[in-house]
Formats: C-alpha cells, structure tokens, sequence
C-alpha cells in the first residue's frame, strides 16, 4: 500500500486543494540551505519563507503551505504545516536578512505565518518524492491537489539516532548534515577547536569555530563546497570528511582564544608540517 501525503492532511482536517506544496532549496551565503536554517533556527526560517515576489503571488494563493525543505542527498523533509493569511506589500527598501539581497520595494509581500500543531510530529520525520530526481528540480511551488506526493520514509518515535555528545563525536560529515534536528542545534549552541580527518590519505586539519551559529554553520561551509574557504583543501578530490571536536570553547571565550586554542592543536598535531594546515 503507497501512504500518500494527502490522506495526512486528510486526516487532518486540511482540503488539499487549500493547500500550497512548497520545497525550499535555494543555496544561501555561506554555503547554508534552508535545511540548515529549519535545523537551527526556525524563526529564521519561518522569516525566510515569509518574504515572497510579488509577481508569484498567486503560486501562494491558498490558506495554508505544507513546507519541505531539500536535503544534500536529494531527499524532501517535512518542515511543517502553516497557516498563510493574506500577503502584504513590502512598501520600502529593504534587506533581506537571509539571503543579503537588497529588495525594492514592492518587490516582495509579506506573509504572516502560523506554525500548526496539526502535523507536527511528522516535522523532521517524514520524507516524499517531490519529483524530478535527485536534483530536486521540479517546480518548488506546487498545489497539493494535483500532486499526491508518495511518502518515502516516516521515522518513528525512538527511530533516531541519539546525539553522542560534543567530545564523543566521531562521524563522516555527510551523516552529520541529514541527522535528526537536535544535533544541528546542539552543534550550532557550541564554539572551539575541530578536527577533519581525510578518509582516503588519512591527513588532518584542524579549525575552529568562532562565530554565530558554531560548528554547525562552520561544517555545513564544508558540505557546500568541499573546502570552506581553506586553501590546502581547494582542489583536493572531494572528501566525506570524518569530523571531530578537539575542544570547546567556554562562553566567556573570546575569538582570540580559541584562535589560540586552535595554534596549541596545530602544534599538537604537526598539522602545518604533515597535514594540511597552511597558517
């Protein structure tokens, strides 16, 4: 039997045809997604869905949005079911906090967004077939009744992997971008020293994480482009880095000291003579 997306929101009360399906796969600065915006800070998320081109305002035309959110790896998370009350025209210039684009105005509406309970336990569990393959490349706007999305995978309760704890991390960076949302909020709320571990040559390197949104923002720049802006790692065959934390920082830490505790690692591990540190 197909369990089909529909029949949840069937079940929920919620007609499809009310229904705007959206995917949201954009690259954002820095090497983010909205992915890691849903697993890290909902309220920039929720931010991020809210400001819409006016001249697509009638792709949003339906009173609630059903959210996915693309995954690296080309699957579709659930990122929850929203109340959308009527748009209201941006009337001034503006920045657009997430992307750093500068809008005109009228240029964009505004939705006010309400987060339902209604499929809430689904949020971060339940995965579809959006269509067009693994590139994700079928429209992101789509109206619920004409498309039954199939359900591919639904995580039970007790079904995800616990969070090992900071020091007790050990994963290939992949398997750190898809896991469950608890661990991109614990890895964000945390600053200091990290290690990556080559899995073909075996050679490290050693960074750290100094600013908002911590080891998570630092790790998903990897996941973007392979290298993160690191010279020694642009144009190396590209890696499922192993990941790992050497040191955290306290909060009362300063960017000066976990550079410093960064030089210390460095040292500790010839990573500038054998591995592939540069400064």
């Amino acid at each position: 039997m197909t369990f089909r997306f529909n029949q949840l929101l069937l079940d929920a009360g919620v007609k499809p045809e009310n229904v705007r399906l959206l995917r949201h796969q954009t690259p954002l600065p820095g090497g983010r997604t909205p992915a890691d915006l849903l697993l890290t800070d909902r309220a920039a998320f929720d931010y991020y869905q809210s400001l819409q081109l006016t001249i697509q305002r009638a792709h949003f035309a339906r009173p609630f949005w059903a959210s996915f959110v693309g995954l690296r790896d080309g699957r579709t998370m659930f990122a929850g079911l929203y109340a959308a009350a009527s748009p209201v025209p941006v009337e001034q210039d503006f920045l657009f906090l997430t992307t750093g684009e500068q809008c005109s105005a009228g240029s964009h509406d505004r939705y006010t967004l309400t987060l339902l309970p209604t499929l809430e336990p689904y949020t971060g569990r339940l995965y579809i077939d959006w269509g067009g393959g693994t590139s994700g490349k079928r429209a992101w706007k789509q109206r619920a009744e004409l498309q039954d999305k199939r359900v591919t995978e639904l995580l039970l309760d007790g079904a995800e992997k616990p969070f090992p704890g900071l020091m007790a991390l050990v994963e290939p960076l992949s398997a750190i971008m898809e896991a469950p949302s608890a661990w991109g909020a614990q890895l964000a709320a945390a600053r200091g020293v990290y290690l990556l571990t080559c899995p073909r040559t075996g050679e490290v390197y050693v960074g750290s994480a100094t600013g908002t949104g911590g080891f998570w923002s630092r790790w998903t720049s990897y996941a973007a482009d392979g290298h993160g802006g690191n010279i020694a790692l642009i144009g190396r065959e590209p890696s499922d880095w192993r990941v790992s934390i050497l040191q955290v920082a306290g909060s009362a830490d300063t960017t000066d000291d976990i550079l410093a505790m960064e030089a210390l690692w460095k040292r500790k591990f010839l990573s500038r003579k054998l591995g592939l540190n540069r400064n």
